[in-house]
């Protein structure tokens, strides 16, 4: 579901220059913008090369868009995120309140009205202004967005679907005040082929129904060997888990204890963004908690905030039902681990800007306390995205870390991006996971055994073999299908936490003496093999109704990871915040599962339905080989690009976590 990887342009852009927006005053003129007007720096679609126009968006159409504010003093933001999330600082935990941030570092109030006030005169509507100052959302029909930024609003056929974006660079009207022209940083939504997201998993399960975790599986690692399958590697291989249910991932990253003694995540906020809102959430929620023996959701613990029935938009284009599988993951995780914490669902109005604001005032009006993010923008290509988006994502991911949030995203689920390390020139990895501001999680397969136990675990990146005429083909370990996104970013330079912490070889992969961020930061389990039982209602042929399937990707991961914060937080007796540089302050401490790539090769038996449903076409068989060293990221002691830091290691974690912030 994610977007294939296209050609890099590479840009270095220091934390301090990406935290700031880009001022649009005195840039030259493009040729068809007439010399008094002002051009909109990085506003011209870079996309454009691989798409093709078919028709002009008719005139009266409405449409929607945002104007981007760039922060005050976004170079002393930097510094004090460094003093007050660096364990080893004095001001540790100092998080500044809401007020705070908007009086050092927000837009001022009178930019705000500049930028509010010209937007009206133009005529167009401002339809809401976030609590910061920092994004005000306009609309107005497409003759007016072309008159006021000299441009024409096409559709255009973009991989795949057809998208509306501004033909060329905007522009302001000559004669625009200096008070906007010096503060707006960009303009947002206007081009849509930079802006869809896409979930991060790769196998939703929404409606209509699909089934994995097909019998024969088994209930825990190991369990039901496959004696009836051809061996690989010299021996027979266990049937892949039918998928794991709560009770198990807590007990295997170190739970269980600290639930029994009421240690859940209570009087801890996690919010979940994502486009949409599945009708039957709640019930299928509840559902889930009763039949895994779960606590249920008590009044008030569970919430939503969502457009209404009729707010939703660009539902050809997004693909409501497979946003509900991930809404259904992103929940039922989350309790899963943090059974206490209070769950805010944000659902955005498509998967364009809607979720763009959606995410973007989660932050600003402080919903929550944790923020999971189980989607992805595809490669970190700056040329792809944008500056004004880049921008848009670093300030408030930016105001999240200083105002003490945690802001999880999924690092993705195509490895390096190159197919199997087929072309390592132009490896990648996932915006806004790259973000330094916020923790990119990456994903794990992990065995755990009859008893709840962490048996292994190691990085996620599966090759496959097929049962064909009763053998393994290609022979193991057969074709790269997936894995957990890591790798070198080339749009924020090394954050200062990484420093001493990530190898040369991977902060400087792409040459150049400027050492880089690296993602991911922390893992969680995201292979779908040893993935996670979700239930939801779909449609089956048999009829509609509630049913469970196995399902994994960094979409898991992410959402994994927030329950775990949220009871790391609660054991804390604090909110921990921008948690990165206490990761890597427990860098090689036992405090986290180091992983590394098995030292002989460790595979297991996939059943599949033929048509992903029952069995009225039969069954196929796979063999899965787990973290094949195809690829450019590879797991490895100490940090590496596949898994980060690692992952939690079970109650040491949390022990190691308040630890670590008050003992510097």
């Amino acid at each position: 579901m994610e977007r294939p990887p296209f050609g890099r342009r590479r840009l270095m852009v220091g934390l301090a220059i990406a935290a700031s927006a880009v001022t649009v005053a005195a840039l030259a003129p493009a040729a068809s913008a007439a010399p008094s007007r002002h051009v909109i720096g990085g506003s011209a679609p870079a996309w454009l090369g691989q798409a093709k126009a078919l028709s002009d968006t008719p005139a009266s159409n409405r449409v929607g868009f945002g104007v981007l504010l760039g922060m005050r003093n976004s170079s002393g933001a930097v510094s004090t995120l460094q003093s007050i999330s660096d364990p080893d600082s004095a001001n540790y935990g100092k998080w500044l309140s809401d007020a705070q941030f908007r009086a050092q570092y927000a837009p001022s109030a009178s930019d705000v009205s500049s930028v509010r006030d010209w937007l009206t005169k133009q005529g167009f509507q401002v339809t809401k202004t976030l609590t910061s100052g920092m994004y005000i959302e306009a609309s107005g029909t497409a003759a007016q967005i072309e008159k006021t930024f000299s441009t024409t609003v096409k559709n255009y056929s973009y991989r795949g679907r057809t998208v509306r974006s501004n033909s060329s660079a905007l522009s302001f009207p000559a004669g625009t005040p200096a008070a906007v022209t010096g503060v707006v940083a960009g303009v947002l939504g206007i081009d849509q082929g930079s802006q869809l997201h896409a979930p991060a998993d790769m196998e939703p399960g929404p409606p209509p129904g699909e089934r994995f975790g097909v019998q024969p599986c088994s209930d825990y690692y190991g369990q039901n060997v496959a004696t009836d399958k051809p061996s690989a590697y010299g021996k027979k291989q266990p049937y892949a888990v039918c998928g794991y249910g709560p009770q198990q991932y807590q007990s295997a990253y170190g739970e269980s204890s600290l639930l029994r003694s009421g240690v859940d995540g209570r009087g801890v906020t996690v919010a979940i963004t994502d486009a949409y809102a599945a009708p039957t959430i709640l019930a299928d929620a509840q559902k889930y908690n009763q039949v895994h023996g779960q606590p249920l959701f008590k009044p008030g613990q569970f919430s939503q905030i969502t457009p209404g029935p009729d707010g939703y938009d660009l539902t050809d284009l997004c693909g409501p039902q497979g946003w509900y599988g991930e809404e259904t993951l992103d929940v039922e995780a989350v309790h899963a681990m943090a059974p206490g914490a209070k769950v805010v669902y944000v659902g955005g109005a498509d998967c364009s800007s809607g979720l763009d604001t959606a995410w973007a005032e989660t932050i600003d009006n402080h919903v929550a306390d944790v923020i999971t993010n189980s989607w992805t923008d595809g490669t970190d290509d700056i040329a792809e995205l944008g500056q004004d988006y880049v921008d848009f994502y670093t300030q408030f991911s930016l105001e999240a870390a200083l105002t003490g949030i945690t802001v999880n995203f999924s690092s993705g689920d195509a490895g390096d991006r190159t197919v199997g390390g087929t072309n390592p020139a132009a490896r990648s990895v996932e915006f806004p996971a790259d973000s330094p501001y916020v923790t990119g999680v990456g994903g794990t397969s992990v065995g755990i055994g009859k008893n709840g136990q962490w048996l292994w675990e190691h990085g996620w990146q599966s090759s496959y073999s097929a049962l064909t005429n009763g053998a393994w083909s290609p022979a193991p370990p057969g074709t790269y299908a997936s894995g957990g996104g890591g790798g070198t970013s080339v749009l924020y330079a090394q954050p200062f936490y990484q420093k001493g912490k990530v190898p040369a070889s991977i902060s400087k992969y792409f040459g150049g003496n400027t050492p880089m961020r690296a993602v991911p930061d922390i893992s969680m389990p995201g292979d779908p093999n040893t993935g996670f039982l979700v239930g939801e209602t779909q449609v089956f042929p048999e009829g509609t109704h509630w049913d469970q399937y196995r399902i994994g990707g960094t979409s898991l991961a992410s959402p994994l990871l927030a329950g775990v914060i949220a009871v790391a937080d609660q054991f804390a007796h604090r909110k921990l915040g921008f948690v990165n540089p206490l990761f890597y302050k427990l860098l090689n401490t036992p405090a986290l599962h180091d992983i590394t790539a098995p030292t002989s090769p460790l595979a297991q038996v996939r059943t599949n339905y033929a048509n992903s449903v029952d069995n009225t076409q039969g069954k196929t068989y796979q063999l899965q080989t787990i973290d094949v060293q195809s690829t450019t990221i590879h797991s490895t002691r100490g940090y590496d690009d596949e898994t980060g830091v690692g992952t939690p290691g079970g109650l040491l974690f949390f022990l190691g976590m308040p630890l670590a912030a008050l003992f510097h």
